[in-house]
């Protein structure tokens, strides 16, 4: 269960930091209320998840699931381009998430 809360404080996160994005420094209402929810729900569920997962794998594999999904969400949702290295870069963070949820009892 704590990889299933894991998996969604990761959709959390992503929400909250294309949610910034969208509030355009704060001035749009909707997206930055959003925003403040989402930031909030994802240190529940994260908080649920190192019940069950030890802090250090919780957390790495957070920040890693929010790094990718953000990267994808900028590419696909804001046209951001990321460069080949970059993306290597990205297959390796998923990678180590992977290997971290293989690692873990």
């Amino acid at each position: 269960m704590g990889w299933l809360y894991l998996a969604i404080a990761g959709f959390c996160e992503v929400c909250w930091v294309a949610g910034m994005k969208l509030s355009e420094g704060w001035t749009r209402l909707v997206p930055s209320v959003a925003t403040i929810v989402m930031m909030a729900l994802t240190y529940v569920f994260l908080a649920m998840a190192v019940r069950t997962i030890p802090l250090g794998v919780a957390y790495a594999a957070w920040a890693g699931l929010g790094v990718l999904g953000s990267a994808a969400i900028g590419s696909l949702w804001f046209r951001e381009t990321l460069s080949p290295v970059q993306l290597s870069a990205m297959a390796m963070i998923l990678a180590g998430i992977v290997l971290l949820r293989w690692g873990t009892t």
